[in-house]
C-alpha cells in the first residue's frame, strides 16, 4: 500500500507506503524517482509534508510497525537532512503534519488524560489549539500566511472541517456530509478535503473562499 500524503510547488511528493513485511516507510518522489526515508532506530517511519525549502515533516511509530495504531513521535526534517523528533508539552503522542514556508509546523498531540489537541511550532515554541467548544481537534495543513485548517470533533461526536485565521475559528461542513475533514489549505485560501454523506460514501471537497 502506497499513500502519497503531499506535493509541494516544485512537484515533490512525499508520502509513506506498507512494505511486504508489514512496515511503513517514508518516500519521496521527485522527477520519477522514489527514494525511501526512515529516521533512524525507528520502528516505522511516515512523511507528511514538505515545503518549497525542502525541509519536511512526518511522524514515527512506536509500537506498531503498519503505524495504524497509535503512539506516534512527530519529527522534521531539514533541508541538511538534520532529522528533530519531539511531542509537544511531553504528550504521549503526537503527529507533525505540516510546514509552511516560514517553518512553521503545525500537527496534532494526545495528552496524557487521553484528550487531543492540534499544536503549531515555530521557532522552538509550542503553542496548544482547541476548536472551541470541541472534544478533539486536529491540525491537518497550514498555508504560507498561517492559515490553519483540519477537523474537529463536537460534543455530540460529529466531526467536522474547520479553518483558523487571523485567530478566528470557521466550522464548516459540505452539503450532506455526516463526516468531513479538511486537509490542506493553499495561498489563495482554497481548501481541499474529504467528507462522508448519509450513504456511507466518501467523496473529496473543494472549498473556494469568498471574495
Amino acid at each position: 500500500m502506497t499513500s502519497p500524503n503531499y506535493i509541494d510547488a516544485e512537484n515533490v511528493v512525499v508520502g509513506n507506503f506498507l512494505d511486504a513485511s508489514g512496515v511503513t516507510h517514508g518516500f519521496i518522489l521527485y522527477r520519477g524517482r522514489y527514494t525511501t526515508f526512515d529516521v533512524p532506530g525507528a520502528l516505522a517511519t511516515a512523511l507528511s509534508s514538505i515545503n518549497s525549502w525542502g525541509e519536511m515533516t512526518g511522524f514515527t511509530c512506536l509500537v506498531d510497525p503498519t503505524c495504524e495504531t497509535p503512539p506516534y513521535k512527530s519529527f522534521t526534517v531539514s533541508p541538511r537532512g538534520e532529522i528533530t523528533q519531539f511531542n509537544p508539552f511531553d504528550a504521549p503522542s503526537s503527529f507533525a503534519a505540516g510546514v509552511n514556508l516560514f517553518g512553521t509546523v503545525v500537527g496534532t498531540y494526545t495528552d496524557s488524560g487521553g484528550v487531543t489537541h492540534g499544536y503549531q511550532l515555530y521557532h522552538g515554541n509550542f503553542t496548544s489549539n482547541d476548536f472551541p467548544h470541541s472534544i478533539l481537534t486536529f491540525n491537518g495543513g497550514i498555508n504560507p500566511q498561517g492559515d490553519i485548517v483540519g477537523f474537529y470533533t463536537d460534543t455530540s461526536n460529529v466531526t467536522h472541517s474547520f479553518l483558523l485565521s487571523h485567530g478566528t475559528y470557521t466550522g464548516f461542513d459540505p452539503p450532506g456530509a455526516t463526516y468531513s475533514n479538511a486537509g490542506g489549505i493553499n495561498a489563495s485560501g482554497i481548501i481541499a478535503g474529504f467528507y462522508v454523506d448519509s450513504a456511507n460514501v466518501a467523496h473529496g471537497y473543494i472549498r473556494t473562499p469568498r471574495r
